[in-house]
C-alpha cells in the first residue's frame, strides 16, 4: 500500500486555500447574496458538526481516526448509520459552504475536485481494506448504508 503523506485534513486545508484564492484572484462571475451567505454558513456548520460527531465516535470506539492506521473496529452507529464517510462528507460540505459563501463561481470547482481526490486516495482504498478486515460485517454495512448520503 502506498504511503499517504498528505492526509484528508491537509487536503481540506488545501481546498480552503484554493477556494479563497479563486475568490481573490480568479473569481469569474459572482453570485453573492444574503441567501448564499446563509446557505454557505449552514453547510459549514453542518459539515463541522459531522466531522466532530464522526471523530467522537471513532474515539469512543477506540479505533484509529488516521486513515489506514490502527483500525480495530468497524464503526456503524451514530452518523455512520446514514453515511459510510461522514468525515469526508463533512469536509466536502465545509468546502461547499465556503465556496457558496464567497460567491465566486470558480470556487465552486474546488469541492468536486476535493471529492475526486478523496475518493481515489482514501475512500476506495479504505473500502478495500475494510472488506479484508471485516468481510461479512462490511458487506452487510455497505448493503444498508450509502457511501455519501
Amino acid at each position: 500500500m502506498a504511503k499517504r503523506i498528505i492526509y484528508p485534513p491537509v487536503w481540506l486545508l488545501l481546498g480552503l486555500v484554493a477556494v479563497f484564492t479563486c475568490n481573490e484572484y480568479f473569481a469569474g462571475p459572482r453570485f453573492t447574496s444574503f441567501a448564499g451567505q446563509v446557505l454557505g454558513g449552514v453547510l459549514i456548520v453542518f459539515g463541522l458538526w459531522l466531522l466532530v460527531s464522526a471523530g467522537g465516535l471513532f474515539s469512543r470506539a477506540e479505533t484509529g481516526v488516521i486513515p489506514f492506521r490502527n483500525v480495530s473496529v468497524l464503526v456503524t452507529d451514530g452518523v455512520y448509520r446514514y453515511s459510510r464517510n461522514p468525515m469526508y462528507l463533512g469536509m466536502s460540505l465545509v468546502l461547499w459552504g465556503c465556496a457558496v459563501t464567497v460567491g465566486a463561481s470558480t470556487a465552486l470547482l474546488v469541492p468536486p475536485v476535493f471529492v475526486v481526490i478523496i475518493w481515489l486516495r482514501f475512500i476506495s482504498p479504505e473500502e478495500a481494506m475494510l472488506r479484508g478486515l471485516f468481510p461479512e460485517q462490511f458487506a452487510d454495512y455497505c448493503a444498508c448504508v450509502r457511501r455519501w448520503i
